[in-house]
């Protein structure tokens, strides 16, 4: 049926396009942009910058709000390809390989996005809104690419072969999964804490590496770190904690880098012990991504954090995400639908 050909295809599209707007939704806060258009959904009631030229006072608020716009335009249009496969979806309910409800709660979460998108700028840059945003973000991105990635597997023809690997990952691959469904529940709190981190301006509290403050176990205020709720009315631009609170913000996520980068560690190794070609492809993969994250870290470290590397970082979680997603695919067997 053609609406679950295009389901498919806009699956794909759908997350490439979320893909490309949580690093543009990174760049945006990396670069203090979060604020350039200080109502919702327009700037300054207009649909472009261009059309509030007497409230910048300099060149770089009118980028600044330009960096802020073109994110705004790229969730709106994520949001209208969600609403239109939940409509292919109703259309193609009763065939192989669709689930309406996968795709309403999709329509759910991109509707919950743009709520927490408002209320980043109406509550000036919360720390917990801003994380949750980009969690949020970093959801849709995953469910997005687990459809297209299910259903690509499921429109497969089903030959000897494909039986073969199936029945010897079904059999054979549970610890594989074990390990790469923990993985991935620790990469989520992760990316958590590198929001939180970066929502309350917490990189650079650890100017070093490995060390933090050059010391292992640095002091640090814990208590005061993870309040998640400070009352409304408050601007976060810039932060407002104090340094030992940043500086356990910052530790405890280098902390779970380490528990996470543990737990992928025993997941890909247990997925390239014979459960054949693709567990063994999507386990390499997923050790390329978290190797190159591991190195943009360590370089934005020693480089003191500038904003190339801060945002290649933000993407590079995004590409360490797609992968561990999916590893978690291609440890189960074909979908039956």
């Amino acid at each position: 049926m053609r609406e679950v050909v295009w389901i498919r295809r806009l699956a794909l599209f759908g997350a490439i396009l979320c893909l490309g707007v949580v690093v543009l939704g990174g760049y945006t806060r990396l670069s203090d942009s979060g604020l350039g258009c200080p109502d919702w959904p327009g700037c300054f009631g207009h649909v472009a910058p261009t059309g509030s030229a007497e409230h910048y006072a300099t060149p770089s608020d009118v980028r600044k709000a330009w960096i802020e716009m073109i994110h705004r335009y790229a969730a709106g249009t994520l949001g209208l390809v969600i609403v239109v496969m939940a409509a292919f979806a109703i259309r193609a309910r009763r065939e192989r390989g669709v689930n309406v409800w996968f795709s309403f709660a999709l329509v759910a979460l991109v509707v919950f996005q743009g709520m927490l998108g408002m209320l980043t700028v109406t509550w000036l840059l919360k720390p917990l809104i801003v994380t949750g945003h980009l969690v949020g973000g970093l959801t849709t991105f995953a469910l997005l690419w687990w459809q297209w990635l299910s259903m690509r597997a499921a429109e497969r023809p089903v030959d000897g072969y494909q039986v073969l690997a199936g029945n010897i990952i079904a059999q054979e691959g549970g610890s594989a999964r074990l390990f790469a469904v923990l993985a991935l529940a620790a990469l989520s709190v992760q990316v958590a804490l590198g929001g939180w981190t970066s929502s309350n301006y917490a990189a650079v509290a650890c100017p070093d590496v490995p060390k933090c403050q050059d010391q292992w176990v640095p002091a640090a205020n814990y208590e005061e770190a993870f309040v998640l709720w400070r009352g409304l009315g408050i601007n976060y631009a810039g932060g407002v904690l104090d340094h030992p609170a940043r500086v356990a913000i910052h530790y405890a996520h280098r902390v779970g880098a380490a528990g996470m980068t543990l737990l992928l560690l025993l997941a890909a190794v247990t997925a390239l012990r014979g459960l054949g070609a693709g567990p063994k492809w999507a386990a390499l993969l997923a050790l390329c991504a978290l190797a190159l994250q591991i190195g943009i870290a360590w370089f934005m470290v020693k480089r003191a954090f500038p904003l190339e590397l801060a945002a290649a970082h933000n993407a590079g979680a995004a590409l360490l995400v797609g992968a561990v997603v999916y590893l978690n695919r291609k440890v189960r067997p074909v979908p039956d639908f």
